[in-house]
């Protein structure tokens, strides 16, 4: 059996196949993750949805830590949850990640992947960098023993005096970095449209020049600052190693509620396979608009 094209290979072929047959087509900018299979989405629930709880004093009403989410999630009937570094304890060992794993095997929920702060835009001089690239590779250590098969990431903010195009490339060139570790650790590293990368263009320079297996896009339907949503996440869909969905999109001053029909066709079209995770950020309160977003989210996927 003939070995499959590796991603540089596909990309060549892809580009050259385009070129042949029209001159007005749009540019390829990298190869898209190949999936084998019919298109097939799952429903999770990320952690930071229920970030006023999981920050809540004990004793609060409504209160939770990580394992009290866990054990929400499985009265929603989700299949994942997406874990985040933010709420666990502020020490912990490894009898805490394997409680974090058996109780979501128990409740019949995979961990559908983990998320971190981090700023990689920094300059090689600023001691602050290798701080980030050391707390990345601590959480895949973590994330590869709960299992989690990818981790969110930032590209972050560049520094106040430094250009957008510098600060692309630094994000860039700290990526290939971090996915040294991500390699070692057997966990996907997803680039989010986050912060300055919410201008979608500015991923695509990221998307072209990083070849590897471990890297792709972690797509956030609300994170776009342009009013015409869905043809920016369009350029982005192919990359998906992991989804979430927000209830509302656009820009910060002009967010509207999220075509979820919509969102899920542009999933379906790509062929994206995979989970799609509702990170719920807007009012009213988790607890009751939660199970009302999940069932719109099934929904729209049974009817897409």
């Amino acid at each position: 059996m003939p070995m499959p094209l590796n991603r540089r290979a596909f990309l060549s072929a892809t580009a050259s196949a385009a070129v042949a047959s029209t001159f007005t087509a749009a540019p390829v900018v990298a190869a898209p993750i190949r999936r084998a299979g019919k298109t097939q989405l799952r429903v999770g629930l990320a952690a930071y949805s229920m970030r006023q709880y999981l920050t809540a004093k004990p004793g609060t009403r409504g209160a939770m830590d990580l394992l009290g989410l866990i054990d929400y999630a499985a009265t929603l009937g989700v299949d994942a949850v997406e874990l985040t570094s933010y709420f666990f304890p502020e020490k912990f060992d490894r009898a805490y990640l394997n409680e974090v794993k058996r109780r979501c095997h128990v409740n019949g929920l995979d961990i559908s992947g983990g998320a971190i702060r981090n700023n990689f835009t920094l300059p090689d001089e600023d001691p602050e960098l290798q701080k980030w690239l050391q707390h990345t590779d601590t959480w895949l250590g973590h994330y590869a023993v709960l299992g989690a098969p990818v981790v969110r990431v930032f590209s972050g903010v560049p520094p106040k005096g430094m250009s957008e195009e510098q600060g692309i490339a630094n994000g860039i060139k700290n990526l290939k970095k971090a996915l040294v570790y991500a390699e070692k650790h057997g966990v996907i590293l997803g680039l989010e449209n986050h912060d300055y990368l919410t201008k979608i263009d500015r991923m695509l320079p990221a998307l072209k020049e990083i070849d590897s297996p471990w890297f792709g896009v972690n797509l956030d339907s609300g994170n776009v600052d342009d009013t015409d949503v869905y043809p920016q996440l369009q350029k982005i869909v192919p990359y998906a190693v992991n989804v979430q969905l927000k209830v509302e999109t656009g820009p910060v001053k002009q967010k509207v509620p999220t075509d979820v029909p919509r969102f899920v066709k542009l999933l379906k079209d790509a062929g994206y396979r995979g989970y799609v995770v509702l990170e719920y950020e807007s009012a009213p309160d988790p607890y009751e608009a939660i199970p009302q977003h999940l069932a719109s989210l099934r929904d729209a996927i049974h009817k897409a």
